[in-house]
This record gives structure tokens, sequence and C-alpha cells, in this order.
């Protein structure tokens, strides 16, 4: 089974023993990631790695800095698959709740990952509209989304896609789960398990999340109901673009 990783801030003890029992109590190899506090970080460095400028140009709304830890957070997820031994890693949020039949679904994504550079293993819709599919064991499928998900609380992701990844990463102008819906963009084959073997679980947390940051920045004035309406509607026009003319 490839390695996976759980990306934790110090400071949220809670979780980081959350996550830990629910991998070790299904036998499945992970290490903690200390992930990098966007609230901590200097504004030269903030300048080095987010393009203000396309954000306004191409994203919904600016990141706040909670954001861009966690941006952050999963390009040193990358690099550590991208560098390892093993052809492909999994990538956990502190805060998954995993089904008592996760570590199968990782066995079985790790002894044959063809057909995707990343997999995701949630999604809030659980009957989305589909390409392609095929059996992962008795209970699960591997399908290829019309519509990439957001959400990155756990995904599996080859050492090639990483090293892609990584190296195209900075500057960055979008949420990273954001960004994984532009597949055109990213150049990956994204897929997703079906259904999701983890959930969203305990959001209490010793810091402030992205979740809380997001609501304290946020302006719905008619200028960001605008922006809001036009990213939309070129991100449907682009998705239904490349999935025409990717049709066999």
């Amino acid at each position: 089974m490839w390695p996976s990783v759980v990306i934790n801030l110090a400071a949220n003890t809670a979780r980081w023993a959350n996550s830990a029992r629910q991998l070790g109590e299904q036998g499945i190899p992970f290490d903690r990631l200390d992930a990098v506090h966007g609230w901590a970080l200097p504004d030269d460095e903030i300048a080095r790695v987010y393009d203000a400028g396309a954000n306004q140009r191409r994203a919904k709304a600016a990141l706040v800095r909670a954001e861009i830890g966690c941006y952050l957070s999963h390009i040193v997820a990358w690099r550590r698959i991208a560098t390892g031994d093993s052809a492909g890693g999994f990538i956990f949020e502190d805060d998954f709740l995993a089904s008592d039949d996760l570590a199968g679904v990782l066995g079985a994504l790790s002894a044959d990952p063809s057909g995707w550079d990343m997999v995701k293993l949630f999604s809030f819709d659980q009957a989305p509209r589909t390409l392609a599919r095929h059996a992962l064991g008795p209970k699960h499928e591997v399908v290829v989304p019309y519509r990439v998900p957001t959400c990155l609380i756990g995904y599996g992701i080859t050492r090639g896609a990483a090293q892609h990844l990584t190296a195209r990463a900075i500057p960055f102008f979008r949420p990273v789960d954001e960004d994984q819906k532009f597949f055109w963009e990213t150049g990956l084959k994204v897929a997703l398990v079906l259904p999701s073997p983890v959930k969203v679980g305990d959001q209490q947390a010793a810091t402030a999340t992205i979740g809380t940051d997001r609501r304290a920045a946020a302006r719905r004035g008619p200028t960001q109901v605008l922006r809001s309406l036009s990213y939309q509607l070129r991100y449907n026009a682009a998705l239904h673009w490349h999935r025409l003319r990717d049709r066999p």
C-alpha cells in the first residue's frame, strides 16, 4: 500500500490524535505533515507564492491567508510523494472521517493506479454525472466525473502527477481544491471513488479554519456577486468545451 500523509497544524492536537487513531486502527501506514500556518507567513512570502493579479482576473474571490497556507501545505505533501520511493501516495486533511473499509480501498488503488493521475476519496455529490467507471473491489467504483468535485480532504496521487503539480504550483491564485477542477490547466486525469470511503469529520479546531476566515473576509456586495457569477459562467463554458473536445 502506498504511504499516507496527514496535513495537520501543530496546535490542532485533537485532530491529529483522531486522524492517527483512524489510520492506525486499519493498519494504514502514515506520517504527519506539519501544515503551513497561513497567518504566520510574512508578507514577502505571501507575495512570492500568491498571484493577486491573476486572482483578480480569473478567480472567484481573493484568497485568505488560511487558504494560502492550505495550498502550500498540499505542495509540501506533493513534494514528499514526488521524491519518495513509492509510485504514489495518499494525502489527508486532518478532519476526515474514515469508513471501516478505507484500508481495502487504498490497497486496491495502490495495486492498480490505471486511468488516473489523482483520485479523490470524497465528494459531496454521491451520484455525479460520469464519463467512465470500473469496479474497485466488491463495494466501490472508480469513476471519471464530468465535473471534478471540490474538496481535498482525502485523495491519492501518483508520483509523476505529484512531480508535475509541484513544478507548476507556484505562484497560485485559486484555492488548491478549486485548481484541481481545472483539469485542462493541470493536465491531470482526475477520478473519484464512489461511494466515498472518507467523509468530512469533526470541524473543531484550536486554530481558525478556512471556513471561519472566509466568512470573516466575505464581501457580498454587487461587485463580488458579479465576480462570482462571471467566474462560474466562464468555468462552465470551459468545462463543457473541454469535455466535448475530449469525447472519443
